[in-house]
């Protein structure tokens, strides 16, 4: 759904409330370190869906909470905005941090076994070029070789027809 600037103040609106209502109004310690990550706004302002995220493993426990407290977050979201109407409150868990973190982790690991390969190809090719260069040398070598032992021959038989 496209978004104009004045439903996207309102959802910000709702959201800034909601997560001041959380932090200094509601006791219930299971909705301790949730943060409120977008709201959606119905365009009569009767419904209002609010994306939270939270520790994992405490997901379960923070929707009950949810279930619990909506009546008394919206009463209090009542009071604190001038709209005309106290939306009714849908709390949705946002699994996009958890497929953020998810991704993350895989291409980490992704990172660190190409660093590996690059490595052991970077060793493997040192190791090619240290035997290319040795090859070389010793060929260089044999080469100078018989170079010398052709001037030795030509030396002898020089020396054998002079006398």
């Amino acid at each position: 759904m496209k978004q104009g600037a004045s439903s996207r103040k309102v959802n910000e609106q709702a959201r800034e409330v909601i997560a001041s209502i959380l932090l200094f109004d509601i006791s219930d310690p299971r909705l301790r370190l949730v943060t409120i990550t977008g709201c959606e706004v119905s365009f009569d302002r009767s419904y209002c869906n609010v994306y939270y995220t939270a520790e994992r493993g405490r997901y379960e426990s923070t929707a009950a909470a949810f279930r619990k407290a909506s009546g008394r977050i919206r009463s209090l979201m009542a009071r604190q905005l001038s709209w005309r109407v106290a939306p009714e409150l849908r709390f949705i868990l946002d699994t996009s941090v958890d497929e953020a973190e998810r991704i993350s982790t895989a291409l980490n690991a992704d990172f660190e076994r190409n660093a590996d390969s690059a490595a052991k190809n970077a060793e493997r090719e040192a190791a090619e070029a240290a035997a290319a260069e040795e090859a070389a040398r010793a060929a260089e070598e044999d080469a100078w070789d018989e170079d010398d032992f052709d001037e030795y021959d030509e030396d002898v038989v020089q020396d054998d027809e002079e006398r």
